[in-house]
């Protein structure tokens, strides 16, 4: 019930800066964890290589992202440009203000425990997935 309507609305949010929730999913990583393989980046986002892959390319073509050298060769590591770092300042405060408008009237206390409610609810789909 809550998952795509804010979905929906993230895109809305985002497409104002050129960008879909994919693409801001690495954007966002890459800010707040620096370079990242793209197995970590498809572990991160629960998808595939070949999708991160594709969303790579297409962040790398905007030139938002950048390939920096890894400890192996084999090893594809990803990092923002420059320009990347200033889309994830600017596409941050609209998220924040986007933020701001759903969590409008529930406490900080109200959404601690709701971030704690949804951690255990999703280690108990990680914890019984394989059965």
């Amino acid at each position: 019930m809550l998952y795509r309507p804010f979905e929906n609305r993230l895109n809305i949010q985002l497409s104002k800066h050129n960008l879909h929730r994919a693409q801001w999913t690495i954007v966002y990583y890459l800010a707040n964890f620096g370079s990242a393989t793209l197995i970590e980046l498809a572990n991160y986002q629960g998808v595939e290589k070949p999708t991160i892959t594709r969303t790579i390319n297409s962040l790398e073509e905007l030139g938002y992202v950048d390939h920096v050298p890894g400890k192996d060769k084999r090893e594809k590591r990803m990092e923002l440009t420059e320009s990347g770092s200033e889309l994830y300042k600017t596409v941050r405060r609209t998220i924040d203000q986007y933020e701001k408008e759903i969590l409008e009237g529930i406490s900080e206390e109200e959404q601690q425990e709701t971030i704690r409610i949804m951690g255990e609810i999703r280690n108990n789909i990680l914890k019984r997935g394989d059965r």
